[in-house]
């Protein structure tokens, strides 16, 4: 097994332990600073309560600790592989990332674009902060779980020195598989709070559901109605609490077994069963849950009208600066020397926020997106 606290590039330790180091470097970077104004459902512009991939990514960093601290895991490398897991995401959520995956395919390049991969070359390539290398210089175990948090593991389009140095065969770290159910967690909860508070479902479109029914009971059995104000941050509550006392329920005897003194990285075979997860039955209710949000929320007009702006204003900007490379900042075209320049656009547009993206499409088109 390789070692989990191994870097890239020598590093002097000090006081911190090395997975805190990393969390520490990935909070200081421009990328994390950048998901506050990237958008998780709905656009940041359209109020101040909505998430964004920013208060996402801190969601799923909470819940991965609570998980990873109940288990006996590594709390800290739970956390950072959590704060790390969407900073490749694009502005305008995943139709801003589907969009560019087209582009570049189009483009004659078959690896195309894909969020996940992006993560991970924005803390070993993209960001720059130290004059000796390329990246943060994260340990193997935070490097790991970012890379495969979600399966599969293997993709097509992956450089041969990731294979040779990750194991794509075998699942991550105890630590990984836990961000990857967190990350389901928070959304699915923190999706339905901000549908309902912005009027697009109602908890009617949910209540024939199996783990809506089950919430419910919860939420009444603590006194609280439907009909009052705080049913709703009580149902989000129950929710979030209801898969993480399961996931912990299941998955605590195979992780007792497997856990080692140190983070288990890539000794299971992916082809077995993952040791972490949630019960058949909640695995299924979740599945159905997801369903519905995605026929009722995900699919919404209201909500698939700025998707299709976003869209559109990512599909102009990378037409724009591929006819016109001098519309890319100097930093940038610096770096058609060392990388194609297809892959420097869609870094670059990867980069930008909601807002960032639209002024950028205002400058060079003289249009105004709403």
């Amino acid at each position: 097994m390789t070692d989990p606290y191994r870097r890239f590039y020598p590093l002097q330790e000090d006081f911190r332990a090395p997975f805190a180091r990393d969390r520490d470097r990935v909070l200081h970077c421009g990328s994390f600073r950048r998901l506050e104004y990237k958008t998780q459902v709905f656009l940041n512009h359209e109020g101040d309560y909505f998430r964004t991939r920013l208060t996402h990514s801190l969601e799923v960093s909470q819940i991965a600790r609570t998980l990873a601290r109940q288990l006996g895991l590594d709390e800290a490398l739970a956390e950072v592989i959590a704060l790390s897991h969407d900073l490749g995401h694009t502005p305008f959520g995943h139709v801003g990332g589907d969009a560019l995956d087209r582009l570049v395919r189009e483009s004659g390049h078959p690896n195309g674009f894909e969020h996940n991969f992006q993560s991970f070359r924005v803390v070993t390539t993209l960001e720059k902060r130290y004059k000796a290398f390329d990246g943060l210089n994260l340990t193997f175990a935070t490097l790991e779980g970012i890379l495969k948090h979600s399966p599969p593991y293997d993709k097509p389009f992956f450089p041969d020195w990731i294979r040779q140095v990750f194991a794509l065969d075998r699942h991550p770290s105890l630590e990984a598989m836990i961000v990857d159910h967190a990350d389901a967690i928070a959304y699915t909860s923190h999706d339905i709070d901000d549908g309902i508070k912005y009027g697009l479902i109602a908890f009617a479109d949910l209540e024939d559901l199996e783990l809506s029914r089950r919430v419910d009971a919860i939420v009444r059995g603590e006194g609280v109605e439907p009909d009052e104000h705080l049913y709703r941050h009580r149902f989000v509550a129950g929710l979030i609490r209801v898969l993480v006392e399961d996931l912990i329920a299941h998955s605590r005897a195979a992780v007792e077994t497997l856990r080692a003194d140190r983070p288990l990285c890539a000794t299971i075979p992916a082809d077995e069963p993952a040791p972490v997860g949630f019960s058949p039955a909640i695995a299924t209710a979740l599945k159905r849950l997801k369903k519905r949000l995605y026929e009722r929320l995900y699919r919404h007009e209201h909500i698939v009208r700025n998707m299709y702006a976003g869209k559109r204003c990512v599909e102009a900007l990378y037409r724009a600066y591929t006819e016109e490379p001098d519309l890319l900042p100097v930093t940038q075209k610096a770096l058609f020397e060392r990388r194609a320049p297809h892959r420097v656009i869609a870094d670059t547009i990867a980069s930008m926020t909601d807002r960032f993206a639209m002024k950028s499409y205002h400058q060079i088109y003289g249009l105004t997106l709403r």
